[in-house]
């Protein structure tokens, strides 16, 4: 029964949580800069350089022989991912750098004095009282 509860407050702990979410919303983040990346980006760039279609890009190594087929290395779509990774890398790093820059702001932000504690007005009143007397 030990280990259950252990595994309980493992999956529950704040950590393990947010890493879940931080994965499935950036598998989220990569489908969606993929599709901006083949879909939007990718065919203006490809009309630039002559109507080439970068997923289409491959060297033939050896051509077809009867049925066996052609050895090629298909770098479009190595090109095609790398594009990708960098347009995700980017984005990730401009996310970072506005909550860090957040973060500074809040931290250099002047944080107003605790309000005092009933105890230290209380002392403080006695100690005028003391003041008056005297």
């Amino acid at each position: 029964m030990s280990v259950i509860k252990e595994f309980k407050d493992f999956a529950v702990k704040g950590n393990v949580v947010d890493m879940a979410v931080g994965i499935i919303i950036g598998a989220a983040f990569g489908k969606i800069v993929t599709s901006l990346v083949s879909g939007v980006i990718m065919p203006p760039i490809g009309v630039l350089l002559g109507g080439v279609d970068f997923s289409d890009l491959a060297f033939v190594v050896k051509e077809a022989v009867g049925d066996a087929p052609a050895v090629v290395i298909s770098y479009g779509a190595f090109l095609q991912t790398v594009i990708d990774f960098t347009i995700i890398a980017f984005a990730i790093f401009m996310l970072v750098r506005g909550i860090n820059s957040l973060k500074k702001k809040e931290e250099a932000a002047p944080k107003a004095p605790p309000a005092p504690t009933k105890e230290e007005v209380l002392l403080t009143e006695i100690r005028d009282l003391l003041k008056t007397k005297s």
